[in-house]
């Protein structure tokens, strides 16, 4: 089985995302930085916030959705607010999404938040709401359970400092994915974490028996080219059992967002 992590960075690079994502088609995705915008047609929006103003997929949930066919896809929005076309506002949701192959039965899914809740009425100021979501499916060929948990950590615009909403954001986490799992079952959390290697978020969920892959298989960073900012770490992915992971990388090429996929076969 193979599980994907990746911040889709809203479909900026949307093209390459495509082709990627249908051509290494992982039982499981876990997308992050996902847009479904179902009242539009347009293909296109802006993003602003300040002097950050980004392309955005108008419908990038719905296209990843086209090109995964045989997955069952799960939208999770943290927050619904306005995107644009050119002077005109258009209502965007944006959120996680998960996409589980048919093949893998899912037999258990929490969906929640680690930081506030749902914000209906615009993306807010930073730090914002943050979405999770955790599927407990069933591997046939092995004859094993395994439950997956992804979110995308809190945006502090001061840095990726450890701080108490950090903190409550990595528990609240790590009880999602408790939620889910039972004893036996081989355990995943993955996703954006937006924190340092050595943070505390890191730390509380090694705490509950999970093992770090990025920094503990010497990966030097997990953010692509297209990001010129310093600290190249950002995405984590880790197991509760090492022995049970056949493979695991940072994929560097091709470049589909300024995030890099994590790809772990377990």
């Amino acid at each position: 089985m193979r599980i994907m992590s990746l911040n889709a960075w809203g479909g900026t690079l949307h093209g390459p995302l495509l082709r990627y994502l249908a051509s290494e088609a992982p039982e499981v995705l876990c997308l992050q930085e996902v847009i479904h915008s179902p009242d539009t047609g347009k293909a296109d929006l802006i993003y602003r916030d300040g002097d950050h103003v980004l392309p955005q997929r108008a419908n990038l949930f719905t296209e990843v959705a086209a090109v995964l066919p045989e997955h069952a896809a799960t939208f999770c929005p943290a927050a619904q607010g306005m995107l644009w076309d050119g002077e005109t506002p258009v209502p965007s949701r944006w959120g996680l999404a998960t996409f589980v192959h048919g093949a893998l039965p899912v037999i258990g899914q929490a969906q929640g938040f680690v930081h506030k809740g749902y914000a209906p009425d615009g993306f807010g100021a930073h730090p914002r709401s943050r979405s999770a979501h955790a599927v407990r499916v069933f591997d046939q060929a092995r004859g094993r359970a395994v439950s997956i948990a992804q979110m995308h950590g809190l945006r502090d615009l001061r840095g990726k400092m450890d701080t108490p909403e950090r903190a409550a954001q990595a528990l609240r986490f790590r009880e999602l994915l408790a939620q889910v799992a039972e004893p036996g079952d081989l355990r995943v959390a993955c996703g954006d974490f937006n924190v340092e290697p050595g943070s505390e978020t890191l730390r509380l969920l090694e705490a509950s028996g999970l093992t770090e892959l990025v920094t503990q298989r010497g990966f030097a960073g997990t953010r692509s080219a297209q990001y010129a900012k310093p600290g190249k770490f950002a995405d984590y992915m880790l197991v509760n059992d090492a022995k049970a992971v056949r493979g695991f990388t940072v994929v560097r090429d091709p470049e589909v967002s300024d995030h890099c996929p994590l790809l772990l076969e377990v």
